[in-house]
């Protein structure tokens, strides 16, 4: 099991909130934080938007991606939600270790 940290956006702090509560309650993200004030400028349908938006950090791990992509498009209000994620090359093997028994293996 490979750590990840995914990144997604929201449009409000309570769906910020509404995500990162899901994501953790159902042990498929060791923990979310979320950063408000963010500024998004950005090529939607043909025109430039400019929003404020709230900044998920996810952490959790590569075999949980697919679980975490589907919650956030479940919960989400944007039609094309962003979520990416960048595998977390080396950490302090404590928080690792850590992050690694918050979340649940796949069977």
């Amino acid at each position: 099991m490979k750590a990840l940290l995914i990144i997604s956006t929201a449009d409000t702090m309570e769906l910020a909130g509404k995500i990162a509560s899901t994501l953790v309650r159902e042990k498929i993200a060791a923990c979310v934080n979320i950063l408000p004030g963010i500024r998004s400028i950005y090529r939607w349908k043909e025109n430039v938007c400019d929003d404020s938006e709230w900044l998920l950090l996810i952490k959790s791990s590569d075999e949980n991606f697919e679980s975490i992509r589907s919650r956030i498009r479940q919960l989400h209000t944007y039609e094309t939600p962003e979520v990416i994620a960048v595998p977390i090359a080396a950490g302090d093997p404590d928080y690792l270790n850590w992050l690694h028994a918050q979340v649940k293996s796949l069977p």
